[in-house]
């Protein structure tokens, strides 16, 4: 039987504890937007702060799942040419 265990993601390209110490409210908005691109884990996401830093974290995540949050978060019901089929970067 195959065992799955819960591993923390680890950064590699970023000190996490000097970032969070020297700079609180960039580490948060990086947090998020990384927690929502690579996954969760068994965290959940707190709707009124994602709610809060929406404007920051909006423009660093995947278009689509933009798309799906908003959704999520108002109800905005998404449009076919809101969804795209190409991979995007960020940059």
């Amino acid at each position: 039987m195959q065992k799955w265990y819960n591993i923390a993601m680890y950064n590699w390209s970023i000190d996490e504890k000097k970032f969070k110490k020297d700079n609180p409210e960039k580490y948060e908005i990086w947090r998020f937007s990384q927690l929502i691109n690579y996954g969760l884990g068994n965290q959940k996401l707190n709707k009124i702060r994602v709610k809060k830093l929406w404007p920051q974290i909006k423009t660093k995540i995947d278009p689509n799942t933009k798309v799906y949050l908003e959704y999520l978060l108002w109800g905005t019901k998404p449009s076919s040419k809101n969804i795209t089929k190409n991979f995007w970067h960020l940059s």
